[in-house]
């Protein structure tokens, strides 16, 4: 029997990278645009993980599947962290992805590469309908270029260099970063928790 979770996003570059990373027979990964409720989540969580946890729950309560959400974004050592659990909206209330990568861009300007570390973190959490849950966290480390590089990915991928491959996530295939990415080493450690809620061991 086919088993349902539902992830709690309507990011089709998260929704994509999600189900090309969590693969498992039987397994339908749903999202909210195949419901016809309007979701809607007020992110004010002070960490990833309580971000991903509303979105999750809400999910689960909704649509009565066991539903999985994250929350992830970018931590740069240079500006303590920003912009962290407010990447997504990092230059203001009409940011997007350009804009985002610019403000950063401007605030890095003139610091040397061996200043500018930084790291891509995702928490997911998985929710039944019952009210059970539990978390994972994924990171990835790197460097933030001088200027964006590559055309894949989504968000701050063409300005984060991965030293040892010498390539932004945005110069990358979606199967090389699917397999190195923050996200994707989150649902890793999220498979083996999924048997514990409806599949088989």
């Amino acid at each position: 029997m086919t088993k349902k979770v539902v992830f709690g996003s309507q990011n089709q570059g998260k929704i994509k990278e999600f189900q090309a990373i969590l693969r498992e027979k039987d397994l339908t990964i749903l999202s909210w645009e195949n419901f016809d409720h309007p979701f809607s989540v007020n992110e004010d969580g002070k960490t990833f993980w309580e971000n991903a946890l509303k979105k999750a729950e809400i999910t689960a309560r909704t649509t009565g599947e066991v539903s999985i959400a994250d929350d992830s974004g970018l931590e740069v050592d240079y500006v303590n962290g920003q912009p962290g659990i407010f990447s997504a909206r990092y230059s203001g209330a009409d940011a997007n992805d350009e804009k985002n990568n610019n403000k950063l861009l401007r605030k890095l300007r003139g610091v040397p590469p061996r200043q500018r570390g930084a790291r891509f973190v995702c928490a997911i959490v998985i929710f039944s309908p019952e009210g059970r849950w539990e978390w994972v966290e994924g990171e990835c480390r790197g460097i933030i270029t001088d200027a964006p590089r590559g055309n894949q990915g989504f968000g701050y991928d063409p300005i984060f260099l991965v030293p040892e491959l010498g390539k932004t996530f945005a110069e990358l295939n979606p199967e090389e970063k699917n397999r190195i990415s923050h996200r994707a080493r989150a649902i890793n450690k999220l498979k083996p928790l999924l048997k514990n809620y409806f599949l088989k061991s």
